[in-house]
């Protein structure tokens, strides 16, 4: 699917239940095999408690990455990458599905999942703060373990 076509299936997600309280996601999570590392994004709407539209974008890459900092700051440049498309009018034509019903509990929000934690004993740690900036600085809402679903479980099940 193009982004536009993908857009347009968030357009009509919403459309059904313009009351909704609606998250746009946007996480990417990594495996590396032999010969090739498979990095997956995945687009998800979710109107809480109410279901939810999602698809993915693979990339692959034709070597083994092994350091954890550069898979890790890849992830986001691809997660970044489509945030990015998500431009102004496209936010803007979403926020008008809902703002006519703000006053009936209706929300939108846009998320950036980083498959990233800060627990002691978690490898990824020392990045959070870096990964966490990027994605505040271009106007996205950062999520981290546990609460990155979309890169540390969608994402996920597609790279192996």
């Amino acid at each position: 699917m193009t982004f536009e076509q993908v857009f347009g299936r968030i357009l009509k997600f919403m459309i059904r239940n313009p009351t909704g309280n609606y998250r746009l996601m946007v996480g990417t999570d990594s495996q590396v095999h032999c010969d090739r590392t498979v990095f997956i994004t995945g687009i998800v709407i979710q109107n809480a408690g109410k279901g939810a539209w999602a698809c993915i974008r693979e990339s692959i890459i034709p070597r083994k990455m092994l350091h954890l900092h550069e898979r890790i700051s890849y992830e986001t440049s691809l997660t970044e990458e489509i945030v990015y498309l998500f431009s102004e009018e496209h936010k803007n034509r979403m926020i008008d599905i809902v703002l006519p019903h703000i006053y009936k509990g209706a929300t939108f929000t846009m998320e950036g999942h980083l498959d990233i934690g800060a627990g002691k004993r978690n490898k990824t740690r020392e990045f959070v703060k870096e990964m966490v900036s990027r994605l505040e600085s271009i106007g996205v809402e950062p999520k981290i373990k546990p609460e990155a679903f979309v890169a540390s479980s969608y994402a996920n099940r597609y790279t192996k």
